[in-house]
């Protein structure tokens, strides 16, 4: 009976409440109170959601910058070979346009080895007898003047720098055209002038060219500039040392100077 009674005052108060909305209060105040509860029973859900979107962020967040880092290297990377394939245009630049101020033929070689006897100036080019590279034939840079070819083989050629102590060039000035000797220091940065009368006028600054004597060099191709001049009253002969217009430390692709075309083995 007791359950029956409990049943029917149940089903009373739900008809009531669907009719005349009498428990809305009461049942606002039950929500309220189980909210917090709603909360507690849901908080294991939500660190699960929480702590699988912060470790996948944290985890993409190292993969992106490791491969941020290895492309930024590989970007560092390619940008030190562009700076480097950038200024060997400019110096295979100023080489075309130096031919374009000479009237002999000529060959572009490039700079495979340097003896390593620091007494000995002398390159390895990666041109040989195969591409008509004989003994004797000079050398220039965009400058100047580098020295001559001494050695030949198939494929390769060694040359003698004109700052070697063994190597001497006939020079005149060019500016009145005194003529004099040009030989090698031992020093990349230094040639004597010899044989020039205390008398004779020379100056700081002058350009000394290949004169054409000899049937080794043509004529007018600068090989340096005058640097100092020392004159000794009790000295029949001035000191004068010249700096040489070539970059001979740093050149790395060079002219080989055919004044004969048809020396030339094509």
């Amino acid at each position: 009976m007791r359950l029956l009674l409990v049943i029917l005052v149940v089903a009373g108060l739900i008809t009531a409440d669907l009719r005349y909305h009498s428990l809305e209060t009461t049942r606002s105040f039950l929500d309220t109170l189980g909210t917090p509860i709603y909360w507690v029973a849901n908080l294991p859900t939500l660190v699960g959601e929480w702590t699988r979107e912060h470790v996948s962020s944290r985890s993409e967040l190292i993969a992106d910058n490791e491969r941020l880092q290895r492309e930024n290297l590989l970007l560092q990377g390619r940008s030190l070979k562009m700076a480097s394939l950038q200024a060997d245009n400019v110096r295979l630049r100023a080489l075309l346009n130096s031919t374009e101020l000479l009237r002999d033929d000529m060959l572009v070689a490039e700079l495979i080895g340097v003896s390593p006897d620091p007494v000995r100036h002398q390159l390895v080019l990666n041109k040989g007898s195969a591409d008509g590279v004989f003994v004797g034939q000079p050398i220039i840079d965009a400058q100047g003047l580098i020295g001559q070819i001494v050695e030949v083989s198939v494929a390769t050629s060694r040359a003698l720098l004109i700052t070697d102590a063994t190597h001497s060039i006939p020079v005149q000035v060019n500016r009145n055209g005194v003529r004099a000797i040009a030989e090698g220091t031992g020093s990349l940065g230094s040639m004597e002038i010899r044989h020039v009368s205390a008398t004779t006028d020379i100056r700081e600054g002058d350009l000394l060219v290949t004169s054409g004597l000899g049937d080794r060099f043509p004529g007018g191709y600068p090989v340096g500039v005058v640097s100092v001049v020392e004159r000794d009253p009790g000295q029949a002969f001035a000191r004068v040392l010249a700096s040489p217009s070539a970059q001979l430390d740093r050149s790395r692709h060079v002219l080989l100077v055919f004044t004969d075309p048809e020396s030339r083995e094509d």
